[in-house]
């Protein structure tokens, strides 16, 4: 069984800005899976709203991001998931927008959901899902933690989806999964 863990901020506020491209890359994920109308189920021991798609759990937790390791955790132990079947997907400023890297215990360099999970767990050795957000002109560099909790333009939401779209394929291929076609 895997457990693939989208990384956000909980709540409308958050919705369609950088921190959450974790979260907008579970929901399109979940399209791409399942045809079904089944709605993931909130789980306060868990942290998380959780569905589970042909043997692999989805979950959105709903802790803030620098203390998502304590929801990660309860899943993994919850689960019983080994690090190796753990995918975290989560926006990367160290990749510019409209790129992704899928790697397994790398990255990025400051990332406060990713900092937590690794103390919780214990370990740097699960898979990421690093998708690019940096879209900042080079004499226009406003602070990282300022932009992530920036809204994307109309524009970066079109780069976003083409990305998204292709992250997913590539996450269902590594996770064995049969895609719906469209």
């Amino acid at each position: 069984m895997n457990l693939v863990v989208g990384l956000g901020n909980p709540g409308n506020k958050y919705r369609e800005t950088r921190h959450n491209v974790g979260f907008m890359v579970l929901d399109k994920l979940v399209n791409f899976l399942d045809s079904s109308s089944s709605k993931r189920k909130n789980s306060a021991r868990l942290k998380s709203a959780v569905k589970i798609i042909n043997n692999t759990i989805l979950a959105w937790p709903n802790t803030f991001m620098n203390n998502v390791g304590e929801a990660v955790a309860a899943l993994v132990n919850y689960y019983r998931i080994s690090a190796g079947d753990l995918y975290v997907v989560h926006d990367d400023l160290d990749i510019r927008l409209g790129e992704y890297k899928i790697q397994f215990g790398i990255g990025p360099k400051v990332h406060g959901g990713i900092l937590s999970i690794e103390h919780e767990l214990g370990t740097k050795d699960f898979n990421r899902i690093r998708v690019g957000i940096d879209n900042r002109k080079l004499g226009d560099r406003m602070p990282g933690e300022q932009y992530v909790l920036e809204k994307f333009s109309s524009a970066e939401l079109e780069v976003l989806d083409r990305t998204i779209d292709k992250v997913v394929k590539d996450l269902a291929v590594c996770l064995n999964l049969p895609v719906l076609e469209s």
